[in-house]
């Protein structure tokens, strides 16, 4: 039966139900070799530069491998960024909040679902171009992102 249900449903409709019905990390990476992805298997060592500013300013620049999530950069980094991403990815929260480019906001492959938007709106300092990171899977043509980190984060949880 669950077989028959991941058939039908899209890839970014099985991740936000998963995410949403708190399901481990570990279903959702059956097919992962990178321990500690959230998402989509990492492809290969494709990696992208991905570069973190902080309402102060301070730019946090790193590699990140292709297929892993924002959070994932995060986690897999050690990047100081305060609470962000308390619940996991598991789309119960709005600490992994950040704010796009229009450009890069607008090259996303996929938009936010509605569980995403959901917790967008309890978002800090909400814009047009705010995403969840954990809901953001880089590919190969995402390389030199940018991302802007809100002063503070909004625990939906709280």
């Amino acid at each position: 039966m669950l077989r028959n249900f991941m058939k039908h449903l899209s890839t970014r409709n099985l991740r936000c139900s998963l995410k949403n019905n708190a399901v481990t990390s570990n279903f959702a990476n059956r097919r992962s070799i990178a321990p500690l992805s959230t998402t989509e298997l990492a492809l290969k060592d494709e990696k992208v530069k991905v570069t973190f500013v902080l309402y102060d300013g301070k730019r946090l620049e790193t590699e990140a491998k292709v297929g892993d999530t924002l959070l994932d950069v995060v986690v897999n980094n050690d990047l100081n960024i305060e609470g962000y991403g308390a619940c996991e990815g598991t789309l119960t929260c709005s600490t992994c909040h950040v704010v796009l480019k229009p450009d890069d906001y607008n090259r996303l492959p996929e938009e936010a679902c509605d569980e995403e938007r959901d917790m967008l709106d309890l978002a800090y300092g909400l814009t047009d171009t705010s995403r969840l990171g954990c809901q953001i899977t880089l590919t190969k043509d995402m390389d030199g992102l940018e991302i802007k980190v809100p002063e503070t984060i909004n625990d939906a949880r709280s």
